[in-house]
């Protein structure tokens, strides 16, 4: 959108546009805010507002919204959403709900708050981050980390035959339509030539130092030799162990091998290390996601990134980590390269600066951080029938 057309009295015109929620900075600063006391985390959660960089002056200067003088306002307005929220599950574990950015558009993890409550009250605490070893959990790694002095024992990565197979060069899956055969039937050389993606992610996750579990989320027409042929190539590909997940039908007893599986790793030796520098400069660090988590050969910087991390680095910003912005379909930017790919070149469009945050914010190829909606969006079967009650939302 362009705003500011009407004359001097509504602003400079600009061009700009709208983020949907989960990949604003706000969202971003929830899930980063850190302290030991509400107190300290109301201190901190001020800070990172007041730093927010919403343009800049005439002559370059980044202006923050504590130069707008609202950060105490927006504040003001999150205050309320530091606490987070406390559920469980069918079987009574304590689970914590709090933050949602989107892993390919944002960081893609819970917040550090709710890992902090969680740690009070358990010996053991999962934390997730989202959309595979390339991205939720790079960002957990090399931003969520750092932010919090917090590291992991272990990794548990979540697998699905049905997802390997779609790697392998499986029929496109589209939501609503009917799956094909090959998902649902037996099909081991299509499920093995899937396996480059999984072996991709166990590397990935193993360059932090930390051992990896392998959970295989199974489906009812799963086969005995599909789940014995990813254990297979999981722990030839240096996976601690792969282990059936069976949880979504028999409960907590259906992830006991897991649970157990998990414990031990997480008494292995922890080697964790970033992957990247802080000091190193935006384009070194952005390489270095590309090259060594992606399997790109070549970055491509547009004429518009380039001039931006120029001015991020002259403003001060350089120090910042990394936060990709890419599909979550692929290990690479394409959503249509399957598998594990290499060789190829990755195109940067655009850098932004996510300053309260405290991370850099790159858009890969075609990647939008407001999606739009499908032809058919679940809010058109949504309504209230005559007798007021909801109908459509399941």
């Amino acid at each position: 959108v362009i705003v500011g057309l009407g004359g001097r009295a509504d602003g400079r015109p600009r061009e700009t546009g709208f983020d949907i929620t989960v990949a604003s900075e706000l969202m971003a600063i929830l899930a980063l805010v850190d302290g030991d006391s509400y107190a300290s985390a109301l201190r901190n959660l001020r800070e990172r507002i007041g730093r927010v960089v919403f343009g800049t002056s005439k002559d370059g200067k980044p202006l923050t919204l504590e130069d707008l003088g609202v950060a105490g306002a927006v504040t003001v307005l999150m205050k309320d959403t530091l606490h987070p929220t406390i559920m469980q599950t069918l079987e009574g574990q304590a689970a914590m709900v709090h933050a949602g950015p989107f892993a390919n558009i944002a960081h893609g993890n819970s917040s550090i708050l709710a890992d902090r409550v969680a740690l009070h009250l358990s010996d053991d605490v999962i934390t997730e981050s989202g959309f595979g070893a390339d991205m939720g959990m790079e960002k957990f790694m090399d931003i969520k980390c750092r932010t919090s002095g917090l590291t992991p024992d272990c990794v548990v990565l979540v697998a699905t035959v049905r997802a390997l197979k779609t790697h392998g060069g499986g029929p496109k899956v589209v939501a609503g339509r009917p799956l094909d055969k090959v998902y649902t039937e037996e099909n081991l050389a299509l499920l093995n030539a899937g396996m480059s993606n999984l072996q991709a992610h166990i590397k990935n996750a193993k360059r932090f130092g930390v051992p990896v579990v392998v959970a295989i989320n199974s489906f009812p027409t799963d086969s005995w030799a599909e789940i014995n042929l990813i254990k297979e190539k999981a722990l030839a590909a240096g996976a601690f162990d792969a282990v059936l997940a069976e949880h979504w039908e028999n409960g907590g007893d259906g992830a006991v091998e897991l649970a157990e599986a998990v414990v031990k790793a997480c008494e292995e030796p922890n080697e964790f290390s970033y992957l990247y520098p802080l000091n190193m400069s935006i384009t070194d660090k952005i390489n270095i996601i590309c090259r060594d988590i992606y399997g790109a050969a070549e970055i491509e910087y547009s004429p518009l990134a380039e001039r931006q991390i120029r001015e991020f680095e002259e403003a001060g910003f350089g120090y910042l980590p990394i936060c990709m912005a890419k599909t979550h379909l692929s290990i690479s930017h394409d959503p249509a390269m399957k598998g594990a790919p290499t060789g190829y070149t990755i195109p940067v469009r655009e850098v932004r600066a996510s300053v309260g945050a405290g991370f850099i914010y790159p858009l890969l190829g075609e990647m939008r951080t407001m999606p739009g909606l499908g032809a058919t969006p679940a809010y058109l079967k949504v309504d209230i029938n005559d007798d007021g009650d909801v109908v459509g939302l399941f």
